[in-house]
């Protein structure tokens, strides 16, 4: 769920660098009383995700209220009137693009992560995030990806032990790194490790960690790592994942799929604030 003390700070920020001193055409056309009315519209098929942040910005704004004809994940498809808002026209014209911003970027999100989510129907596997989002946006993006039908890996680097290929090489090998992990941080956290090869395979098995990442492997090596863990550890894939391939590494077996595409790369939904009548 979102908290509005966590993203109405992200929300103001936004306007306050769209509108640092204010909205000289909107001030210099429109009447501080003018009341209007606007739709919202889909202009392209996929899922929405951030109509409580689009509704909040003119929340924050003021002065605006929102009747809104389709829910929080749903599907929508080109021309369906996603609902309706009535208030201030100053506050309209001067919160569109910042709500649209948010609300076109997360559906995106939700939308491209439905699509993976589509692709792994019937397999055990589960499609997670990563922390390749934009910077300060982040709450957002995580939640959207949650919206299309994803899980959240770590949400930042105090949200759970991953021990990469530098940390792996600043420690000189995987088990002194996984004994330093051991001995500095608390017993209740889960040990992830990253490898490449299945001479990593073998040495992040010997140090008993609890889940394996196989990294920008091929599925020919994959395969072979995933017969070598044989359910000791939970496995997941990583790196290079597309619509293309995920099936296929979905069925070798692996329990997790992470895809920084969801949120580095995503396409915007296209929806349309149209049809603003003063009243």
């Amino acid at each position: 769920m979102l908290n509005f003390l966590t993203i109405d700070p992200i929300i103001l920020d936004a306007l306050k660098e769209d509108s640092p001193y204010g909205d000289i055409t909107t001030y210099g056309v429109i009447e501080e009383t003018s009341q209007s009315t606007v739709d919202l519209i889909a202009k392209e098929e996929g899922i929405l995700a951030g109509l409580p942040v689009f509704e909040r910005v003119f929340t924050l704004l003021g002065n605006v209220k929102g009747n809104f004809y389709k829910k929080e994940g749903q599907k929508v498809f080109p021309g369906d009137l996603i609902g309706k808002l009535k208030g201030n026209t100053r506050s309209l014209l001067i919160g569109e693009r910042t709500a649209l911003n948010f609300f076109q970027k997360m559906s995106g999100i939700a939308t491209l992560t439905s699509k993976y989510c589509e692709k792994l129907k019937g397999s055990k596997t589960i499609l997670l995030d990563t922390r390749k989002t934009t910077p300060g946006l982040r709450v957002l993006e995580k939640y959207a990806v949650r919206i299309g039908g994803g899980m959240n890996h770590r949400w930042n680097l105090s949200d759970g032990i991953l021990l990469k290929e530098n940390h792996i090489a600043a420690a000189r090998g995987i088990q002194n790194a996984v004994k330093s992990i051991r001995e500095n941080t608390p017993f209740i956290k889960k040990i992830e490790v990253e490898v490449e090869n299945l001479d990593m395979v073998k040495e992040a098995l010997d140090a008993k960690v609890d889940i394996i990442m196989l990294d920008n492997m091929s599925f020919e090596q994959m395969s072979k790592a995933i017969a070598m863990i044989h359910g000791r550890t939970l496995t997941e894939c990583s790196g290079n994942v597309t619509l293309n391939t995920i099936e296929k590494i979905a069925q070798l077996g692996v329990d997790f799929v992470s895809v920084g595409e969801l949120t580095h790369s995503p396409r915007i939904l296209d929806l349309s604030m149209k049809n603003l009548k003063p009243i």
